[in-house]
């Protein structure tokens, strides 16, 4: 069995509430197995015998949007990817210490060159971007409210869906779940 995070755009925002219950019973519709839920944000942990990722993904959103009846985008990463989100230091101290939110975007396929060029062109005094594989990340100087970027002006940007996640959160979920690998 392969044990899974998903992190679901479009849950529990925008007026689109789901209970963690419901969720969790959407996932074991679908036969998989051990499923939890992480926080009322959209993250789901479950175990599948399925190794072809891209099709649990649209399986998980098939079911999501004819159950919800709105699209919810998942994006699926191993426990181990999720560890190696956790671990990895997409700035240096100086800067991490300054920020006062740390985010990492969740996408679909790693960002061509030109898409990298252009989320890093993004980069303001208060907001700076970092883009690794699969994943962007974004380091906020002050309130996030206080910046100008949005998961809007990101996906209009490089038209294509991501979430977000503090990345307190990502470090939690690797914490507890990398001792059942």
């Amino acid at each position: 069995m392969l044990r899974l995070i998903a992190f679901l755009r479009a849950i529990n925002v925008g007026g689109h509430n789901v209970t963690m219950g419901e969720l969790r019973g959407l996932f074991e519709n679908l036969a998989l197995k051990e499923v939890e839920t992480f926080i009322a944000s959209g993250n789901v942990i479950f175990a599948s015998r399925s190794k072809d990722i891209r099709a649990l993904e649209q399986k998980i959103e098939t079911q999501l949007l004819r159950s919800l009846g709105y699209e919810v985008r998942a994006f699926l990463r191993t426990v181990p990817e999720v560890a190696a989100v956790a671990r990895y230091k997409p700035f240096d101290e100086a800067q991490l210490s300054s920020g006062a939110a740390l985010n990492v975007a969740f996408m679909a396929d790693p960002l061509s060159a030109a898409a990298a060029k252009s989320v890093l062109a993004l980069k303001t005094d208060i907001d700076d971007f970092h883009v690794h594989g699969r994943e962007v990340y974004w380091l906020c100087q002050t309130k996030q409210s206080d910046s100008k970027f949005s998961n809007a002006r990101f996906e209009k940007l490089l038209d294509a869906r991501a979430t977000w996640r503090n990345v307190n959160t990502v470090v939690r979920l690797a914490a507890k779940y990398a001792s059942l690998e």
